[in-house]
């Protein structure tokens, strides 16, 4: 082993490549057997019907085999080419995965890990993907141009303390360095062909009805469906009788890179304890992840030793365990404490009714802050009569308005189409950009109208209002809040929250706002598109304002908060 992890990484991917013409071979084989076999039932059906028994002659059959073979040579070599030059990219796309947020500290933290550990091993290049689930999961890659790719899920960045990161990163780039990535990357890639045939095949609910009244086209569609589910099948077998010890070898790798047996273990029993499967992904691909996807049972026997691509969970703590003369008790005692140490450490939030008994824990700006100018527009509705006074903002995101219908200026007395006027051009031309009609206003609360603050919150970027203490969120970052427990919350806040889920969570026709306040048209403080008040989600009829330009979601203060607490407190039921 040792050898091996000394070798030049670009020496090992050329012996891979050369181990990877036993894969050619085996497709090659497959594909001559596989046509051969339908070919020729298709030929003794046409001959029975035919009644042309000649076409079993010797010379026909010499012929057939040239052709199959030759064909067989051909299709085993595009598929091995696909697999090759597009599968990295496609799991890529199948799991969703995108470059990490380096606004976002976890994020930061995982790319500064994947850098350290490069450095320490000697790689010239490894780029880092974060997958968008809450599983507990990882693994690597390697992509068409011999790029190393580690990829780790949401759940494992949020679960995970640094020295864990560091060890399941390095095992990782254990894989990389003994060249198992390549060769495990091709070998699923090699599914994606038979996966996206299967998919392409499946027939529609309406034409499966439809043709089952016919009887007519459907027999031979189920036939080649069949044959690509088959196909399916032998590659996950193929994937499954890789070598178990490639983990057991790449934990020994990880340990000299990091260090820190003890972590990689805890890191492990992690991902094995807690949902570890990834999305809706194919268990062909289980190779690839540090940790099975469906990791239940702990059997050894033959036909696990023969079926299962990872080993026991057991059998890796105690032979990591073994590396620091403790037992795996012990590091599983280790897990408990970490995690309960974890949550004596949160930061505990309190309510804004608690904030504001303290005045000094405002800190109030002496800048002015700009205030809606006055309301010196109104619009011919479509019968013709006059409708307002609006804002320039309010007049813009009225239900029936268009560049075409009249409006006129209060303040000036004048009545022409909107687009007469420079004021409502400009403001236009300003949406179009995804900007605030006034610029002076832009990163303003749309409350209070003060400048926003940039500010942290469960290790994410947001900004956050100073007076009124309500929060711009991306909402593409919000499951990434929702799953990490940084923060804690003060018994008046938690309060706060049971209290909303009996007034409002139990009767979802009532929307009223958490904040109680009176309602008026919010502008998005990024873009200045109006924003509406809209449940979170089907699940969680809390009401939060939305702006569907930009996709920026305005908490106002507490909403956040009481938001992730219902969503902890039902996490913790469920499981």
């Amino acid at each position: 082993m040792r050898k091996d992890y000394r070798r030049d990484f670009y020496e090992i991917q050329s012996q891979q490549w050369k181990k990877s013409l036993f894969l050619v071979f085996i497709l090659i084989l497959f594909y001559f057997f596989a046509i051969g076999f339908i070919s020729l039932i298709l030929l003794a059906g046409f001959s029975l019907i035919t009644g042309k028994a000649g076409l079993f002659s010797q010379n026909f059959l010499l012929k057939f085999l040239l052709f199959n073979a030759a064909v067989s040579f051909l299709i085993a070599f595009f598929h091995f080419f696909e697999a090759r030059k597009f599968g990295a990219k496609f799991i890529l796309k199948r799991l969703r995965a995108h470059p990490p947020d380096l606004s976002d500290r976890h994020h930061k933290r995982f790319t500064d890990t994947v850098d350290e550990i490069r450095i320490a091993s000697g790689l010239p290049k490894v780029v880092p993907y974060v997958i968008p689930d809450f599983a507990v999961n990882s693994m690597a890659l390697i992509s068409a141009d011999n790029t190393p790719n580690i990829l780790i899920t949401e759940g494992m960045l949020a679960d995970l303390t640094r020295d864990e990161i560091q060890a399941v990163v390095s095992h990782e780039l254990a894989h990389i360095i003994r060249g198992d990535t390549f060769y495990i990357t091709l070998v699923c890639s090699l599914a994606n062909f038979f996966e996206k045939l299967r998919d392409a095949l499946e027939p529609e609910e309406h034409y499966r009805r439809r043709v089952s009244h016919s009887g007519q086209g459907y027999a031979g569609h189920v036939l080649v469906y069949i044959a690509a589910n088959l196909s399916a099948v032998i590659m996950r077998l193929l994937s499954t009788l890789i070598s178990r010890q490639r983990e057991i070898l790449a934990d020994a790798v990880a340990v000299e890179l990091s260090r820190n047996p003890k972590a990689l273990a805890r890191a492990i029993y992690k991902a094995h304890r807690k949902n570890s499967f990834v999305g809706d992904f194919n268990l062909t691909y289980s190779p690839l992840f540090i940790v099975h996807p469906e990791s239940t049972g702990e059997s050894d026997g033959f036909f696990a030793r023969l079926f299962n691509s990872h080993p026991p969970l057991m059998k890796r703590i105690r032979l990591l365990a073994q590396m620091t003369r403790t037992s795996p008790g012990r590091i599983i005692k280790e897990v408990w404490e970490i995690r309960k140490k974890r949550e004596e450490a949160r930061t505990i939030l309190s309510a804004q009714e608690e904030l504001s008994q303290d005045d000094s824990s405002k800190d109030a700006e002496t800048e002015e802050a700009p205030r809606d100018e006055g309301k010196t527009w109104s619009i011919r509705d479509p019968k013709g009569n006059l409708q307002g006074p609006y804002t320039l903002e309010e007049l813009l995101f009225v239900r029936f308005f268009t560049p075409l219908i009249r409006v006129k200026n209060l303040q000036e007395d004048i009545e022409a189409p909107a687009r007469g006027f420079p004021q409502i051009r400009k403001a236009l031309i300003r949406l179009g950009k995804k900007k605030p009609i006034n610029p002076a206003k832009k990163d303003r609360c749309p409350r209070c109208f003060m400048h926003l603050r940039e500010g942290f919150y469960e290790g994410i970027a947001v900004k956050v209002c100073p007076q009124c203490s309500g929060k711009l969120v991306d909402s593409t970052v919000i499951p990434r809040i929702l799953t990490r427990k940084e923060v804690g919350f003060s018994e008046s806040l938690i309060k706060k929250a049971h209290d909303f889920k009996k007034k409002f969570i139990l009767n979802p026709i009532n929307t009223k706002k958490i904040c109680g306040k009176q309602q008026h048209r919010l502008f998005c403080p990024n873009c200045g598109c109006r924003m509406l008040a809209r449940p979170y989600s089907y699940q969680y009829f809390i009401p939060v304002d939305k702006c569907f330009s930009c996709q920026k979601i305005w908490f106002d203060a507490d909403e956040l908060e009481i938001l992730q607490i219902l969503i902890e407190e039902r996490k913790s039921s469920a499981g």
